[in-house]
């Protein structure tokens, strides 16, 4: 595995796997750039880059699509795999389980260096002007232009105990000012309200087109008190390098493309949203949330600012948060001994879904039972189990990640009545577009499991190439089917 340390690392391998589409024509930062965005992911097209935009000054570009799936045959999941430092052609199961393995190891801390190319330029001060960058006004009716969307929101606890990185959308408000989501249930928010209970602002740094594997381990949730850089570092088993802030007592990935610092305010809250969300729907309304208030901007020399356009399946903030929290749901099964054998978050359920393969699990009634609340006990309570409302057991001839066999399994394996199995009154998410006002409020709700194992009947055989034709046959077959006339 390979860590790619810089963003423009990333895309001259996505240049060499014709996944990187560079845009010469200027295009306009109001909707165009979005518009664009959203129908590559619609193609599976390649990533736009956005070299001219207009009101911008010569050489501030913008990258959309950067996690997107692809259309080339063998390589959907390229840029996910790459990212992360897998070869372009590794599969779901991989992917997961092998950061599932970094969960559960030992955390690598990051390096400090001594200089980064996040910090080519500096403005503080009154030179300070976050409308320099091509912030794009994204969906209509967004309540403003979203300059993050795949950045990573960094906060410490005071003792310095404690590092998160996250994704959290931020809007601007003006040259020297945002406003984004808090979410109190989520770590930004608990990190926030420690400091809030001092009486004091929380120091943030916010790094803009980090290294490629930064947006996914930002998106996974974790345990709190673990840090997700240390968790990256254990992937590859080297630190990650980061550089000190000029205005907080923080550290950045050191050739981030931008950062921003500054404070969220412990008492300062502007109104923020509505935006175009993961679930594939528009915010209903704003609300208020803290000010984020800027005391310096670094960026490097020619800035790329990454862009989501968040919306209906498949886009980046479903692929990232359908791997990581796949990862991060499979290290707690394994915890505490659920039979897994791997797991998917669909991300063509906007990650609604969650389909968990089981080993040995020809089923008799009891133990279909055992198996169902052991699963609920385990990811409803687990921190990633908390945004996830649907699951759905299979056994291991079914691959997780292949929405096809997971349909046909689903459908053919599920009685109605038998096999749907209700929990009330759970934590949720309550960016889930179907809640009412009362369950959003409440952020609870009711959750199911779907019981998709097969009967533990010895006559149950399965019809199909891979199942019922002779291992001999489909060799030969296989190895003849250019023979017969096929293209491949």
């Amino acid at each position: 595995m390979k860590q790619l340390k810089d963003l423009r690392e990333y895309l001259s391998v996505l240049e060499s796997m014709g996944e990187l589409q560079e845009i010469e024509v200027e295009v306009d930062w109001n909707l165009e750039i979005g518009a664009i965005i959203r129908r590559a992911y619609d193609l599976r097209a390649p990533a736009p880059l956005f070299n001219k935009i207009k009101d911008t000054e010569e050489g501030f570009r913008v990258l959309g699509g950067s996690a997107g799936l692809s259309a080339q045959k063998g390589l959907k999941l390229a840029r996910i795999a790459t990212s992360l430092g897998f070869s372009p052609e590794t599969g779901a199961r991989e992917i997961v389980n092998t950061i599932t393995d970094a969960i559960e190891k030992e955390g690598i801390p990051p390096k400090v260096v001594e200089s980064g190319a996040c910090h080519e330029n500096i403005m503080t001060g009154d030179d300070i002007d976050l409308m320099r960058f091509p912030v794009p006004y994204i969906h209509h009716g967004d309540g403003g232009r979203y300059i993050n969307t795949w950045g990573t929101v960094i906060v410490d606890t005071p003792d310095k105990s404690w590092t998160n990185w996250s994704i959290n959308r931020i809007m601007l408000l003006d040259n020297k000012r945002m406003t984004g989501l808090v979410p109190p249930q989520q770590h930004l928010g608990i990190i926030h309200q420690i400091w809030k209970d001092r009486g004091e602002p929380t120091p943030f740094a916010l790094a803009l087109g980090a290294p490629p594997a930064v947006p996914f381990f930002s998106g996974m949730p974790l345990r709190e008190n673990v840090s997700e850089v240390n968790v990256m570092g254990a992937l590859y088993g080297e630190p990650v390098d980061v550089v000190k802030c000029k205005t907080v007592d923080l550290y950045v990935p050191a050739n981030t493309e931008v950062v921003i610092e500054g404070t969220i305010s412990n008492v300062e809250m502007e109104e923020e949203g509505p935006m175009g969300e993961f679930a594939g729907y528009m915010g209903e309304h704003d609300t208020p949330q803290p000010v984020y208030n800027v005391s310096a901007v670094t960026y490097r020399n020619n800035p790329i600012l990454p862009v989501v356009y968040a919306g209906v399946p498949v886009e980046d903030t479903q692929t990232c948060c359908g791997t990581m929290y796949s990862a991060a749901i499979l290290a707690e099964l394994r915890k505490n001994n659920f039979p897994a054998s791997s797991c998917f978050l669909l991300f063509e359920s906007a990650v609604h879904w969650l389909v968990v393969s089981v080993k040995n699990a020809r089923r008799t009634v009891g133990k279909n039972n055992e198996l169902t609340h052991m699963a609920k006990e385990i990811i409803f309570n687990s921190k990633p189990g908390v945004d996830i409302p649907k699951v759905l057991l299979v056994d291991e001839d079914i691959d997780p990640s292949d929405s096809n066999q997971v349909m046909w399994a689903f459908s053919t394996r599920c009685h109605p009545q038998n096999d749907a199995h209700y929990y009330e009154h759970l934590r949720t998410l309550p960016l889930l577009h179907y809640l009412n006002a009362a369950e959003k409020k409440d952020m609870s709700t009711t959750k199911v499991i779907f019981n998709g194992l097969l009967p533990g009947l010895d006559s149950t055989e399965i019809s199909g190439f891979k199942y019922n034709v002779p291992t001999e046959l489909q060799e030969k077959v296989l190895s003849n089917w250019k023979k017969y006339g096929f293209k491949s």
